[in-house]
């Protein structure tokens, strides 16, 4: 080999490396080859498919010609595609006389990858003789060498990106949200799930910062601190349950996560799983076993609406009043002394109304510290104050959708007041330490022992909110007010307690009753109830249930204390004697019916009739007429 060969091969050598990468390296290759074979026609194929290529560059009489592509059969080249290199010096289209005309001299060298597979072929053809030299079979090794290299860079590439594409779709379409962000949390990318679950737009990404989702509570701030100090660490954070308010609508989800740092330290990988439903559910299920607990607690309480007994004018209006309002949401503010029944009448409002199938959540306002009131209506998140363990739901979120009874409502604070107007005209509240607002649906049914308006005026009381309780205001009578009611009150709760101490009643002196019609009652039906179930506790002997010196009623001072009550001994089986006779009830249970029927101009039957009034069947009415010989010639002798 001369010396001008050598620079002639340095030359070619330095043209191919110029153009190392890309799609102008294989023109100029294929432009190359044809110069170091001194042929006018050479081209560089790469493998489409079996028996078939396509060209990536065609020379031609001193020009680059368009790619096509051609099958193998019949071709020289079938056999260079094999592995082998191929020289035919003359006589090509004798060869191969359908595919070579005009063809006499072809050189063709493999392009063989790393692990033995053919990735394509380069070749020379002239129309005439062509002898190839052993420094030109060496030219075009390093000539294929460079191409099969190329063509595998090429192919990586090409299997790179659409890996990418293939692990962006996964990355864009996977069920799971998947967030790239800096360690600020300012995002870099999110996938579909993501920006729909955290209610974000493809232009909300720029620019966003994930800590912005964060709820300002003690409790979300403190665990957001510890994940971003742990992934500064270059600590792997995972499992963590995190309440986020979504950018779009400003609503509370849940989601649980996982993130990993990069390696280089600029930013992490998250991915995570809405558990909105989940945490909401056990939420729900959470509070429906505190009101479940609440309710039993009500009803270990034994509370029966039922209970209001009686039939005298006061009372009769207050039940009309319940009947009216019950079906109404109108808030509702009862008004009596200490022991008349609210609670009763409350409960009789709720059962009577739409809500009847929903809780009837109750809070005695003077039966807690002043400065738990306010947790007790409202709930509380955890660490909001010292002994705030764990987030509690409070007495309106037990109540919504149904009625909440404020006992004493006039014993509640200024401050406390102002937040429960805020209840009564937005129906809404937050949580003590929360800054998130929950809405709710909840009847509010208040109740007090003290005259509120003077309350207002003395500015104990604010009036705006007075105003918004008394909507409808209900006042219930003391019992000195319903003194023909008291004989009913007493056979009621000699009735419900005598079995509970061992007792069986049969007779109340007609003395005891007048002297109970004649005491002021303090204490309303409560003293009362009290002082029947003392009397059957306290009673002995086994004809005399309580003896009439134990108990006393006090009557005002112009009366002599008298014996108020005496329970004989129970009657034996098959004993015919009116009990009524016998409690002194007779003549009162007759003159109670006479008013009724009067009341009523003797109808029995329908809304407006006795019987309803009494709380009786019609049948039972009619049945209890004969036994105090009551009928309707009676109505005309009656005024």
């Amino acid at each position: 080999m001369t010396g001008t060969d050598s620079l002639d091969d340095l030359q070619l050598l330095a043209g191919t490396a110029a153009r190392a990468r890309g799609d102008a390296l294989f023109p100029a290759l294929a432009q190359y080859l044809a110069k170091a074979l001194n042929a006018p026609e050479a081209l560089i194929s790469q493998v489409i498919a079996t028996e078939r290529v396509k060209t990536l560059a065609v020379f031609a009489h001193g020009a680059s010609e368009p790619n096509y592509e051609y099958d193998l059969a019949g071709t020289p080249c079938a056999d260079v595609l094999k592995g082998d290199v191929v020289h035919i010096e003359s006589g090509l289209a004798d060869q191969f006389p359908h595919t070579a005309q005009g063809y006499q001299g072809y050189f063709g060298v493999p392009l063989t990858a790393a692990d033995g597979t053919v990735l394509g072929h380069m070749c020379v053809y002239d129309s005439s003789a062509l002898p190839v030299t052993e420094r030109q079979r060496l030219l075009c090794d390093i000539f294929a060498g460079r191409a099969a290299a190329e063509l595998q860079r090429l192919r990586a590439e090409r299997e790179l990106k659409e890996s990418e594409e293939r692990f962006r779709d996964l990355f864009d379409e996977a069920p799971i949200a998947y967030v790239h962000e800096g360690v600020d949390t300012r995002f870099i990318r999110a996938n579909r799930t993501a920006m729909r679950v955290l209610g974000l737009t493809p232009a909300d990404i720029r620019e966003f910062y994930g800590r912005t989702l964060v709820p300002d509570t003690p409790e979300a701030q403190a665990r957001i601190g510890q994940a971003l100090e742990s992934i500064g660490k270059g600590a792997d954070t995972s499992g963590v349950v995190l309440e986020l308010r979504r950018k779009s609508d400003g609503r509370h989800i849940f989601i649980q996560w996982w993130s990993r740092p990069d390696p280089s330290g600029t930013f992490t990988r998250t991915m995570f799983v809405d558990i909105t439903e989940r945490v909401l559910l056990e939420r729900e299920q959470k509070r429906l076993q505190s009101e479940n607990r609440y309710l039993q607690e009500e009803i270990k309480s034994v509370h029966n609406f039922e209970e209001i007994i009686g039939a005298s004018p006061g009372l009769l209006k207050v039940l009309d009043d319940v009947r009216r309002v019950a079906p109404t949401d109108a808030t509702v503010l009862i008004a009596g002394e200490t022991g008349t029944g609210k609670e009763l009448i409350a409960r009789a409002i709720h059962s009577g109304g739409r809500r009847a199938d929903r809780p009837f959540i109750k809070l005695n306002c003077a039966a807690l510290p002043s400065g738990l009131v306010e947790s007790e209506l409202f709930g509380h998140e955890k660490g909001a104050f010292s002994g705030a363990l764990a987030r509690r739901e409070g007495r309106f979120e037990l109540a919504n959708g149904g009625t909440i009874f404020l006992d004493e409502i006039g014993e509640l604070s200024l401050d406390v007041q102002a937040k429960l107007l805020r209840v009564l005209q937005e129906q809404e509240f937050e949580r003590v330490g929360s800054s998130h607002t929950l809405k709710v649906d909840v009847r509010v049914v208040a109740a007090t022992n003290r005259d509120l308006r003077q309350e207002v005026r003395a500015k104990k009381f604010r009036e705006d909110l007075y105003y918004r309780l008394n909507v409808f205001p209900v006042e219930l009578p003391p019992l000195r007010r319903r003194a023909e009611d008291i004989p009913l009150l007493v056979q009621f709760f000699v009735q419900k307690y005598a079995p509970r101490v061992g007792r069986r009643v049969d007779a109340i002196e007609p003395e005891a009753l007048l002297a109970l019609s004649r005491y002021p009652w303090p204490g309303n039906i409560r003293e009362l109830e009290n002082l029947i179930e003392r009397a059957l506790i306290l009673s002995s002997g086994t004809r005399s249930v309580v003896p009439p010196e134990l108990l006393v009623v006090h009557v005002p001072m112009s009366e002599a204390p008298r014996p108020a009550l005496t329970v004989p001994a129970a009657m034996s089986d098959g004993d015919d004697i009116d009990p009524l006779e016998r409690t002194g009830l007779h003549d009162v249970q007759r003159e109670h019916i006479l008013r009724v029927l009067k009341s009523t101009h003797w109808v029995i039957e329908g809304d407006a009739g006795a019987a309803l009034k009494l709380g009786m069947k019609p049948a039972t009415l009619r049945h209890r007429m004969k036994k105090l010989g009551i009928d309707r010639s009676m109505q005309r002798a009656s005024p």
